[in-house]
């Protein structure tokens, strides 16, 4: 075969490649458009996640707190910490993980579950004890994208985010006994029906 036929036909097998690729391309974006729009994407709580989505989006989360993470803990492992980290995790924090020995009604039907910061997990680990005050502190702090957990650098002071991170850090030690009466406080959530209002008469000749 000429020369000139051989790099005609691998053009030519070079162009058609490079088109599919283009059209493929092209394709993707559109069917994912599509799929959001008129397709059933897991949104809500019960639906299951993407594939590997828990493990792309903790490895996101641990890397950024491995960069920010605060090197120095402000906040001294005592009985006036504790005690007054206890009080803003029944104010903060209890509703979704739960209080000393009764686990959040509503934590495990999130997604991804609140996890209940007062019992154990992994063997002997209690909430969150295991992972650094730092750690901790910068979840408090920051907050995590669609998870349900806020940011709280704008609702409590930078002391307050350090007294209750240091708290969790040792609820697998002995606690003081002020502290434990807080967390093992019930929360007091109003379950009784609302009074249903009763419906505004209809305007003449409405039906």
């Amino acid at each position: 075969m000429p020369a000139y036929d051989e790099w005609l036909e691998a053009s030519t097998a070079m162009g058609r490649f490079v088109f599919g690729v283009l059209i493929g391309l092209l394709l993707l974006p559109a069917g994912m458009w599509a799929w959001f729009k008129y397709g059933k994407p897991p949104v809500a709580v019960a639906d299951s996640p993407f594939p590997m989505e828990r493990q792309i989006a903790g490895g996101a989360l641990h890397a950024r707190i491995d960069k920010e993470v605060p090197g120095e803990v402000k906040a001294q492992a005592n009985e006036a910490t504790f005690i007054a980290g206890a009080h803003i995790y029944r104010q903060q924090c209890s509703f979704c993980h739960g209080v000393y020995g009764s686990a959040s009604i509503v934590g495990g039907h999130m997604f991804p579950d609140a996890p209940p910061l007062w019992e154990k997990h992994h063997g002997e680990v209690v909430g969150v004890s295991d992972d650094p005050a730092g750690e901790t502190y910068w979840k408090v702090a920051n907050g995590i994208r669609l998870t349900g957990m806020p940011a709280y650098k704008q609702v409590l002071s930078e002391a307050e985010m350090w007294q209750v991170s240091v708290l969790l850090a040792n609820a697998d030690k002995p606690l003081p006994p002020a502290a434990l009466e807080l967390l093992k406080t019930p929360l007091s959530l109003d379950i009784t029906p609302a009074p249903t209002a009763p419906a505004a008469p209809l305007s003449p000749g409405v039906r």
